[in-house]
């Protein structure tokens, strides 16, 4: 439903207060998704940077898998909170926020001495990845919730959605490349700078020019109201918990570390050949993935489709993303190691991508579709939320299965993953009728 107002804006109406949408939402929809790809563009190449920089220092897959865990604990309390406080102080304030702490964390990382000890340099990380945690989920956040303001009336939300997701992620699939060439070529603590001056540079440029309108936070928001009791938004998010953590199982530890032990001499050239191989293959995942995520409006139908209808086709493509890991553990199983394996694991992970990909997109657009315009934040929070539980889970398996089991172990625990996922996803749309249809 929706009220024009004198002064000739648009707002939409949900019975009890006006929600404001921006001057000009498309120029506002711009400058929300170029924050969020600087961000991202950092994200991507700050996590190769990290994985392939201790690894080449000797560090063990559950010792590099710790390096990330305050990241995925600091994205859970964050989402936790965000929420309210964008409800409390507004999108743009949270949005800044993320990209300024960003700034900070590169170029807190910048002091790690190499004299430090191995527990020294993992608590140091740890608190460092931390804080890009609470910044990337912030931004996340932030950006996904614009989109649910700012998409036009009657239609149009999917592509929006999809098209954010989408393209942030070709986005973080360039930094994953960007990194591991700055890694070669630079050196950590350059390439550290480097991002921090960029992403600074463009925090400052969208502050400046973004258009005004976003909301701005209201004072009678409650830190309870992040809690959701709608049945849509929890069973969805539990779907996400699982559904993400399929995917860093392998991704986050067990494929790079894998694809560096068949690539790598040990020598320095022989690590910079590797670097680049696996930056490639992971940026190439990426980007393609994000291609395939803006596509799926279209793969899905979904423009044309009620939203409980769509909904009803999380489940079964999920069991498609259970499928193909666990082939893959078959395989890796049977064979041992060696580049044909690597070859075959690639193109398997490739092609979970385009599935993972579309079964994704479907969860950022479900997500919006639930929820209604005076909760997204809270909504988009606690989804959020259980997301990054998600990756936390996912990652903390990715190096304890593949220590343990090695490859096998770690692509059957991703199926397992993608299994409950679609399991959680059963039953999508069906507890209430949905706010909108697309």
């Amino acid at each position: 439903m929706g009220l024009c107002l004198p002064d000739g804006r648009y707002r939409h109406y949900d019975g009890r207060r006006a929600v404001p949408r921006p001057d000009n939402p498309l120029a506002a929809y711009v400058a929300v998704t170029a924050a969020y790809w600087a961000f991202m563009l950092t994200d991507g190449a700050l996590r190769m940077l990290v994985l392939l920089h201790f690894n080449a220092l000797g560090f063990s897959p559950i010792q590099l898998a710790y390096l990330f865990i305050l990241y995925e604990i600091a994205g859970i309390i964050t989402n936790l909170c965000a929420g309210w406080i964008a409800a409390r102080f507004g999108l743009t304030s949270t949005l800044y926020a993320g990209l300024g702490l960003q700034v900070v964390a590169l170029l807190a990382l910048t002091q790690l001495d190499p004299a430090w000890s191995v527990v020294a340099s993992v608590a140091f990380v740890m608190c460092i990845q931390g804080a890009s945690g609470v910044a990337k989920d912030l931004s996340k956040m932030s950006s996904k919730s614009a989109v649910k303001l700012l998409a036009p009336e009657g239609g149009g939300l999917f592509r929006w959605v999809a098209l954010l997701t989408g393209s942030k992620n070709a986005v973080k699939g360039a930094g994953f490349f960007l990194g591991t060439l700055f890694l070669g070529w630079l050196g950590f603590d350059a390439s550290l700078l480097i991002m921090a001056a960029v992403l600074a540079t463009i925090l400052v440029a969208v502050a400046l020019f973004m258009p005004r309108g976003l909301p701005t936070g209201r004072k009678g928001a409650k830190f309870s109201d992040v809690f959701s009791i709608d049945a849509n938004v929890i069973r969805l998010s539990a779907a996400r918990v699982f559904l993400f953590g399929a995917r860093d199982v392998w991704f986050v530890v067990g494929i790079p570390i894998f694809f560096y032990s068949v690539l790598s001499d040990g020598t320095p050239e022989g690590n910079r050949a590797a670097f680049f191989m696996i930056g490639t293959f992971m940026a190439a995942w990426i980007i393609g993935y994000g291609a395939v995520q803006a596509a799926a409006p279209k793969i899905l139908g979904g423009a044309a489709r009620p939203v409980a209808d769509v909904a009803r086709a999380a489940s079964p493509w999920a069991w498609g993303v259970s499928a193909i890991p666990a082939v893959l553990a078959g395989v890796a199983f049977i064979m041992d190691g060696g580049v044909t394996l690597a070859l075959i694991v690639a193109a398997g992970l490739l092609a979970f991508g385009v599935v993972f990909a579309v079964n994704s997109a479907l969860h950022s657009y479900l997500i919006l579709a639930f929820t209604k315009d005076e909760r997204v934040t809270m909504d988009v929070g606690f989804y959020y939320m259980s997301n990054a539980a998600g990756r936390l889970l996912g990652t903390l398996l990715s190096g304890v299965s593949y220590q343990v089991g090695g490859l096998p172990l770690c692509l059957a625990t991703a199926a397992l993953m993608a299994a409950l996922s679609a399991f959680a996803a059963r039953g999508l749309g069906q507890s209430e009728p949905p706010p909108e249809t697309e």
